[in-house]
């Protein structure tokens, strides 16, 4: 009950700054350290070949449809919880979580069935070409069945996040990725794997943080209890995940799709250039992880002091939030912008063509992303107040 007290107090009352590093800065680390994975996967597997690189480049929209899934309804799921602790309805908050989570499993599995069925043909709509195609298969076919633990550790994510339990997450994300950068160099070069290895290795790491969530659930530190009994396929609950997961899954969808229309284009110009546009998805996914997991912070904040019409406390948090992440975002920006070939030169064993096109493309996303923690602020300020529509 001591526990339950603090992580409302941490939401309603504590100073602004405290309360956003105590819920941001665990998320955000988690989150770091996941994209730092990602960017170590690419760099093993960009040394086995422009081929290799090329695959799970190719492969990574299926990641963000994964991750899309999870957003569906975590986040949808977590908006509603905060306001509904905000208003002290605890009881009804503890439906909302047990619905989501058992309904993320469900809508899943469903998902990943129709991906195996039709992986090749989605491979080769993604832009593998005949060469990246059967290292694509070959990491794919175990990256899209085990992406269920994702899924489940997508919506874990947001929901741990919104009753304050933000170390949770973070020793989740923490756990995978380490795994992940361990088992790497193992799976792909000692046991000789190559790509399926890469995927091997992210599975087993995806499996690690399902079991630190299993855990916390078990041992009944949550405010909510997760059983299935509570499950409440009402439609007014539904209405409230989905009216927010939609457009945050419509968001991941959209990415995935730009991703997909880069990929198709630079099939034009070979395997190098494919590989290059992945290299430079995973370097900026460095940062705007970062910033997405310190707005998981922020979120619930926002939500619960807006469900307490405590308004004075959401601007400061709403004006501290920006600051923070605008500072973050033009001083990465500065990076990229000024240090392009050097950076994405550590994604490949000397392809000219890789480094040049990468570069290009990498100074491009910098300009850009100087503004991402403004616009992510203000869009999770929507999704947090349940206005999805303006989000």
């Amino acid at each position: 009950m001591k526990e339950s007290n603090k992580k409302i107090e941490l939401l309603g009352s504590a100073p602004i700054s405290k309360a956003l590093l105590s819920m941001g800065l665990p998320t955000m680390i988690g989150m770091m350290i996941t994209a730092l994975y990602n960017l170590v996967d690419a760099y093993f597997v960009g040394g086995l070949g422009t081929s290799q690189m090329g695959a799970i480049s190719v492969a990574f929209p299926l990641g963000q449809l994964v991750v899309g899934l999870g957003l569906l309804f975590g986040n949808g799921a977590a908006s509603y919880i905060a306001r509904l602790l905000g208003h002290g309805d605890n009881e009804k908050a503890g439906k909302v979580v047990s619905t989501s989570i058992y309904s993320s499993i469900i809508v899943g599995t469903l998902v990943i069935i129709v991906i195996m069925i039709f992986l090749n043909p989605i491979l080769k709509l993604l832009g593998a070409t005949k060469s990246i195609m059967p290292y694509a298969i070959s990491y794919a076919s175990i990256y899209v069945v085990s992406s269920i633990f994702n899924i489940f550790n997508v919506t874990m994510t947001n929901i741990v996040t919104s009753e304050g339990a933000a170390k949770t997450t973070m020793c989740a994300m923490l756990l995978g990725a380490l795994l992940n950068m361990i088992l790497d160099p193992i799976f792909i070069y000692t046991f000789g794997l190559g790509v399926r290895g890469a995927s091997i290795a992210t599975a087993i790491s995806q499996i690690a943080s399902t079991l630190v969530y299993v855990g916390y659930i078990l041992s009944k530190k949550s405010i909510f209890s997760f059983r299935i009994n509570e499950c409440c396929f009402s439609k007014e609950i539904f209405s409230e995940i989905l009216k927010i997961g939609i457009p945050t899954l419509i968001f991941q969808l959209l990415t995935s799709l730009a991703i997909t229309l880069t990929n198709m284009e630079a099939t034009k110009y070979g395997d190098s250039v494919i590989a290059g546009m992945g290299a430079v998805t995973r370097i900026t996914s460095l940062g705007s992880l970062v910033v997405f997991g310190f707005i998981k912070g922020f979120q619930p904040i926002a939500g619960y002091n807006f469900g307490s019409k405590n308004y004075d406390r959401l601007h400061i948090a709403i004006k501290t939030s920006i600051l923070w992440t605008t500072v973050f975002c033009v001083v990465l920006g500065l990076i990229l912008i000024l240090f392009p070939k050097s950076i994405i030169s550590q994604f490949t064993s000397g392809d000219i063509l890789l480094i040049e096109n990468g570069s290009k493309a990498l100074r491009a996303n910098g300009f850009s992303f100087m503004l991402f923690g403004f616009y992510t602020v203000y869009s999770t300020l929507f999704l947090a107040l349940g206005k999805a529509k303006e989000g």
